[in-house]
């Protein structure tokens, strides 16, 4: 696979994922000064998905042809557009500056422990499901690079 094709893969899936961010923040924007649920949510979310995927990808076969293009369009592009640890990092540090060290503290804490407890959770669920035969013989046609 060309990097160009790949690059566009992701920012293709990039869009996606952020649009789909910006909405559910419309929807439901964090309050200053309070815990951000939204993003908090988004983060934890996004992180088991990426788990599920990319467990799932993996248990396929080699990181080629469709299971490549899957993992760029919807891994790297969409779950990476749609999860914005920015944000989190930029609500933190808004807490902390702003008289809340204890909250902001705890939502650090939480988000990045969380976020790794749910990935392992995504890619444990992966491990349990049944693996399809591969309908994808692994090529793309191309190079991969």
């Amino acid at each position: 696979m060309s990097t160009t094709r790949s690059a566009l893969l992701v920012g293709a899936g990039g869009a996606v994922g952020t649009l789909l961010r910006a909405s559910l923040g419309e929807i439901a924007p964090d309050r200053a000064g309070s815990w951000p649920w939204t993003t908090f949510t988004i983060n934890v979310v996004g992180a088991f998905v990426l788990g599920l995927l990319l467990q799932a990808l993996l248990r396929r076969g080699p990181d080629t042809g469709a299971r490549r293009t899957v993992r760029l369009l919807c891994g790297t592009g969409v779950l990476g557009g749609f999860t914005t640890y920015s944000t989190f990092l930029v609500q933190d540090v808004d807490l902390l500056r702003d008289g809340s060290a204890a909250l902001g503290l705890a939502y650090l804490a939480v988000s990045v422990v969380l976020g790794l407890v749910a990935a392992g959770a995504g890619a444990a669920l992966a491990n349990r499901l049944p693996v399809a035969p591969a309908a994808d013989s692994g090529t793309d046609g191309g190079t991969d690079g």
